[in-house]
Parts: C-alpha cells; structure tokens; sequence
C-alpha cells in the first residue's frame, strides 16, 4: 500500500492531488506517492502551507494501490478522483474516455 495527498482547490473547487515539486495536480495519475504513513505526514506538512495560503482546502493523507498507475483504495477517493457518478460524460472521467477513443 502507498499514500498520497488530496484536498480541493479553493479556487475552483476540482479535486487536486499533491505531486512532484510540492505543485497540486488534478489527476491521481500525477500525484506524488509515499512508501510510508511517516513518510506522507511529513509531505501533509509541506501540502498545509498552501492551505494557510488559500490555494487548497483540507488536504489529508489517503491509502492508494499502486500496481502500475495509482489506485485509490477506498471508495471515496476513488470517486473524488474520478469525478461526478451520475454521469460519465462530466468530470475526469470524460476526459478519460475522450482520450481512449
């Protein structure tokens, strides 16, 4: 098991993920993975500045698989990754689907 960061933008509201360089994406893909509980806390740390900052709000430590490209582990993120449930042509997921046609 590994760990990442999530937390919402304040700006727009978008799911974001904390990747390389301390910079917030908006795909699970390009989030930054940690080995170890210890390991993600310390980068949640880094990632609270910019919650002081108003770029983010309430960023948190989450469980993801990482077999290949990251996975979240528990519903929830896996739906706060993907985007909204009720239709598939909104949200990442389109996005998705728009590029594996």
């Amino acid at each position: 098991m590994r760990f990442a960061i999530s937390a919402n933008r304040l700006l727009d509201g978008i799911v974001v993920f904390f990747g390389s360089s301390h910079h917030w994406v908006d795909q699970l893909s390009a989030a930054s993975l940690y080995a170890s509980k210890n390991e993600a806390e310390a980068a949640l740390a880094v990632a609270r500045l910019d919650q002081t900052r108003n770029v983010v709000v309430e960023p948190y430590v989450f469980e993801v698989r990482a077999e290949g490209a990251p996975i979240a582990h528990h519903i929830r993120e896996a739906i706060r990754a993907a985007g909204p449930t009720v239709r598939k042509d909104h949200g990442k997921q389109a996005d998705l689907l728009a590029d594996k046609r």
